[in-house]
């Protein structure tokens, strides 16, 4: 089954006229109306089957977040859920945080790149920022949802971990049906996870959609 998304976010300039504000139109020979009429969109549109990993890279400042938050709108809260949502308790183990029964548990945390005791042991408010997000991932791998969206997608983590959790993912996405929409500044990754759609952000606001296998 194809899931089509859709993206249309426009940001208007609607500010006040500071004094401040005016001196930097002055210095930089710019009107009101040009700045109004340099408001950028956001446009884009997306078609997805189960089982499909969409990676949206581009240049810092490009709208990768914008095309996630949108293509995110697209759905319900029982179908979607997003890494960066994702709660650190503080009063459970961190195995005892993530959904299954012992060894799926185990095999969820080491998906994610989790497979030190002692993490496991405690809980997630306590993990370093980079295990933190270990755990989120594998809470998300976990869920019942099947769209996990992840802005930033590893850019915390070294590049070798980073690597390794991506691997798994497109592992578990062809095994389970899973939809990942990852946004990411890096493209180190692509080799790992093997996305069958690429949308790449320039900085204009233009959007360009690359799919594996022709749709």
């Amino acid at each position: 089954m194809i899931t089509t998304l859709s993206a249309n976010k426009k940001f208007d300039w609607n500010l006040p006229l500071t004094d401040k504000a005016a001196d930097v139109l002055r210095a930089f020979g710019i009107t009101v109306q040009r700045l109004k009429n340099n408001a950028i969109t956001h446009s884009c549109e997306i078609e997805l089957s189960g089982g499909d990993i969409c990676y949206i890279t581009g240049p810092s400042g490009s709208g990768k977040s914008v095309l996630l938050r949108e293509f995110f709108s697209n759905f319900d809260n029982d179908r979607k859920i997003n890494i960066d949502d994702i709660p650190l308790p503080d009063d459970k183990t961190t195995i005892d945080c993530v959904q299954g029964g012992f060894l799926e548990t185990l095999r969820t945390l080491s998906n994610a790149g989790l497979t030190d005791v002692f993490c496991v042991l405690n809980s997630p408010a306590t993990l370093s920022e980079g295990q933190k997000y270990r755990y989120r991932i594998a809470k998300a791998l976990a869920s019942d949802k099947q769209f996990i969206f992840a802005d930033e997608f590893c850019s915390n983590l070294d590049r070798v971990t980073a690597a390794v959790i991506s691997h798994n993912l497109r592992k578990f996405a062809a095994k389970t049906g899973k939809v990942f929409i990852l946004a990411s500044s890096h493209d180190d990754l692509l080799a790992d996870l093997l996305p069958e759609v690429i949308v790449i952000k320039h900085l204009a606001g233009e959007s360009e959609v690359v799919y594996k296998n022709q749709r």
